[in-house]
C-alpha cells in the first residue's frame, strides 16, 4: 500500500511510525491552509478594489486610499483578472 496517500493519524497509530511526525505535519498542514487563506483574502481585497475604482471612483477617498494606491494593488492581481 502506498503510505504517502495515509494521512498523518494513521501513521502514527501505527508502531513503525513516530508519534513526532503526525504533530510536525499537522501545524505544517495549518501554516499552508493559513498562507492559502491569506492569498485568497487579498486577492478578493483586490478584486473588490478594481471593482469600486471603476464603478464608483468617489468612494475610494472614503476608504483612505489614494488613486495610485489601488492601481497599484489592482496591478499585484494575475494578469487574467485585470
Amino acid at each position: 500500500m502506498n503510505d504517502i496517500l495515509t494521512s498523518a493519524p494513521h501513521q502514527a497509530a501505527r508502531p513503525e511510525t513516530p508519534v513526532e511526525l503526525a504533530a510536525v505535519s499537522r501545524p505544517r498542514l495549518t501554516t499552508l491552509r493559513n498562507i492559502i487563506a491569506t492569498w485568497r483574502e487579498q486577492t478578493r481585497f483586490r478584486w473588490d478594489l478594481k471593482r469600486i475604482s471603476e464603478d464608483n471612483p468617489h468612494l475610494i477617498d472614503d476608504i483612505g486610499l489614494t488613486k495610485r494606491q489601488v492601481e497599484e494593488e489592482i496591478a499585484k492581481l494575475p494578469f487574467w483578472q485585470r
